[in-house]
């Protein structure tokens, strides 16, 4: 399927949004860092039980539209528009 980023209206509305996941154990935060276009990635300030990793991951489109990147072992879907803007 092909990946739809650049609809993605006004990428910069993105920067620093932030998404947490629970693990089960821990809360993980994500912070979008860029989003790349040209090459369908995304990368990630990831924030994982004190460790901060800059990750860049492929951006997918799921069948209903929605852009995603896979998380972990398990690839988990994290969507984008579950994030939300830090103020």
């Amino acid at each position: 399927m092909e990946n739809k980023v650049s609809q993605i209206p006004e990428f910069k509305r993105y920067y620093l949004s932030e998404f947490e996941l629970y693990d089960g154990e821990e809360f993980i935060t994500f912070n979008i860092v860029g989003i790349d276009a040209a090459k369908n990635e995304i990368q990630i300030a990831v924030t994982n039980r004190g460790k901060i990793s800059v990750i860049t991951y492929d951006l997918l489109t799921d069948k209903n539209g929605r852009l995603y990147f896979e998380y972990g072992a398990m690839f988990e879907h994290v969507h984008l528009d579950a994030f939300k803007e830090v103020t």
